[in-house]
């Protein structure tokens, strides 16, 4: 797999990288956002999580739309 991202023109290889870091910080803040409804429910302990939880969603929504810096793929 190493030789067919190699392959890849550098403009690819960070349009690339850029989605899947997108697509990683979706899910992480998706996830974060499930958790906060499960503690609200009740259906796990509540020590202040849902409040933390989308706080940490919405920071992981923001940064992830700052593109990643040319020439660091």
């Amino acid at each position: 797999m190493a030789s067919d991202w190699n392959s890849l023109s550098e403009t690819m290889q960070l349009t690339l990288a850029r989605q899947a870091l997108r697509r990683a910080a979706d899910t992480i803040a998706g996830q974060a956002e499930i958790l906060a409804g499960e503690m609200e429910s009740g259906a796990l302990a509540d020590r202040g999580g849902p409040d933390a939880l989308r706080l940490l969603a919405a920071v992981v929504r923001a940064t992830s739309e700052h593109d990643i810096p040319a020439g660091h793929a």
